[in-house]
């Protein structure tokens, strides 16, 4: 079995980690020349940004071709899914392949700009996160068979807020301030190369808004202009350098290396 995940804070790779089989990182593959996969079971496991996967998610599902007896979709979201799972099977029916099963998991919303990191964490408890990935693990052991529909306006949605949404501008919004010692992960963590490090952190045009960059850094040095608390988050069944094997396609240059 091959994974493929997309992960910021660790919320979409813990549940890859929960299924098992052989873990492949998106952005370590996206660019690649041969996006042809086989084997016997191929999933997908991606966090749901603004009612629809990430843009580099899209990217791959868009070039992708995926030849397995059993294939399946898992999207993890922190408040509103909308028809983003629903969404998938335009890529699939044009790639040749279909899903035999898709689900989705709510988790801790962790986007700074909207979401208090305390609040979200108290109401961790009652989502019941570990019963849900319980639940999914046994479906796709047993090859459960399950689509995802969705209402045609939740499809809207989707479609609206993935053409409108312009994750790249968020970089914008971000702040270093004097607690900041160039240590680098935060290059090392962000998933499209969108950080260089030098005597100060700049960044480029191609942020998906993942804000792993702010939530993974040691020192709490970056913020968001309206991030609602300094509290920060990284999923408790991930560690801080498997986020960064993920996400780093090559050394940063700089003082960070």
């Amino acid at each position: 079995m091959t994974i493929f995940y997309f992960t910021a804070t660790g919320n979409s790779l813990a549940v890859a980690k929960a299924i098992g089989g052989k873990p492949v990182s998106i952005p370590q593959v996206v660019d690649a020349d041969n996006q042809h996969y086989k084997d016997d079971v191929i999933g997908i496991v991606f966090p749901i940004y603004w009612w629809s996967p990430p843009i580099m998610v899209r990217k791959f599902f868009e070039r992708a071709h995926f030849e397995a007896d059993y294939i399946f979709a898992i999207g993890t979201y922190g408040s509103i899914a909308a028809g983003a799972m629903a969404s998938l099977n335009k890529y699939a029916k044009k790639n040749g392949y279909r899903f035999n099963y898709m689900n989705q998991v709510i988790m801790l919303d962790n986007y700074l700009p909207v979401f208090n990191m305390n609040a979200q964490e108290s109401k961790l408890p009652k989502k019941r996160i570990h019963d849900k990935i319980t639940a999914i693990v046994s479906d796709i052991a047993g090859r459960k068979q399950k689509k995802l529909t969705s209402y045609p306006w939740k499809l809207a949605m989707t479609a609206v807020m993935s053409n409108k949404f312009k994750p790249m501008e968020n970089a914008k919004e971000y702040i270093v301030d004097d607690k900041c010692n160039v240590c680098g992960i935060c290059a090392k963590v962000c998933p499209t190369d969108n950080i260089l490090v030098e005597d100060t952190i700049n960044f480029h045009n191609e942020c998906e808004g993942c804000l792993a960059c702010i939530h993974l850094c040691p020192q709490n040095a970056m913020h968001h202009k309206k991030q609602r608390n300094e509290k920060r988050w990284r999923n408790p069944e991930v560690l801080l350098n498997e986020i960064v094997e993920a996400n780093l396609r090559h050394e940063p240059s700089g003082k960070g290396d």
